[in-house]
């Protein structure tokens, strides 16, 4: 028995064990005989915005927190009146933030006596109808919101234009390496990876300043929604031959 033993154990040690190699489950190795080739490509479109999302609120001052918190609601509810009557959803219309703040008087070399407290209710609205926005805007100044910022422009739903700039990033890729292989005398044998560095939405221009109508005003403020740049980045392995 023992001698069976050691037989085994000699014979492994004859043959060293194959060193481990750690591989993700689906993992495919591909092996690059050829030249590689790095590639950093980029696709971009623009699109019209189709919604607008604009900060609307109002803000009271009493000398009671309950006060102060009762004028706002008041306002707001006249606010998302007057935002319902001109069409807009109730999905269209979000509560953003709701604040109240004592206030206080600072007497020289003296404790801070309370004056009083300061409340503020914002809402978050989208308008689909981007162009008629400006004249709800000023609707709403006139029912109460003193504190209106924005817009912020944005696309609904971009795949379908991201999915555009994803196929000129590609042929942008391609094309790159085509020229690389050309001035090296070579050819583009197969692309080994792609790999996608995300959507991207060039920032908006900085918001206007807070907007305030009045009643003498024969035109209402103007909203134009522009264009949007949306690109892709992508980087790009192949092999050359």
């Amino acid at each position: 028995m023992k001698s069976s033993i050691l037989t085994a154990l000699l014979v492994a040690a004859a043959f060293p064990a194959a060193p481990a190699v750690a591989q993700s489950p689906g993992q495919v190795t591909q092996a690059i005989t050829g030249t590689r080739l790095d590639i950093s490509a980029s696709g971009e479109v623009t699109r019209v915005p189709d919604l607008a999302v604009i900060s609307a609120g109002v803000v009271a001052r009493s000398a009671t927190a309950s006060a102060a918190l009762q004028e706002t609601a008041d306002k707001m509810d006249r606010v998302i009146t007057a935002l319902k009557r001109a069409g807009v959803d109730d999905r269209d219309i979000q509560t953003s933030s709701v604040s109240l703040n004592p206030e206080y008087r600072y007497p020289e070399n003296q404790s801070p006596q309370l004056t009083g407290y300061s409340a503020s209710n914002q809402v978050t609205v989208r308008f689909r109808d981007i162009r008629n926005s400006g004249k709800i805007l000023d609707a709403l100044v006139g029912v109460g919101a003193n504190q209106i910022n924005g817009p912020s422009m944005t696309i609904e739903h971009p795949e379908a234009a991201l999915d555009e700039a994803r196929t000129r990033a590609i042929a942008q890729g391609r094309a790159r390496a085509e020229l690389y292989a050309r001035a090296l005398g070579m050819q583009v044998a197969r692309v080994v990876s792609i790999s996608e560095g995300g959507g991207y939405y060039a920032p908006p221009p900085p918001p206007p300043a807070p907007m305030m109508a009045t009643a003498e005003r024969s035109s209402y403020t103007r909203i134009e929604p522009g264009e949007q740049k949306l690109q892709v980045s992508l980087s790009m392995v192949f092999e050359l031959r």
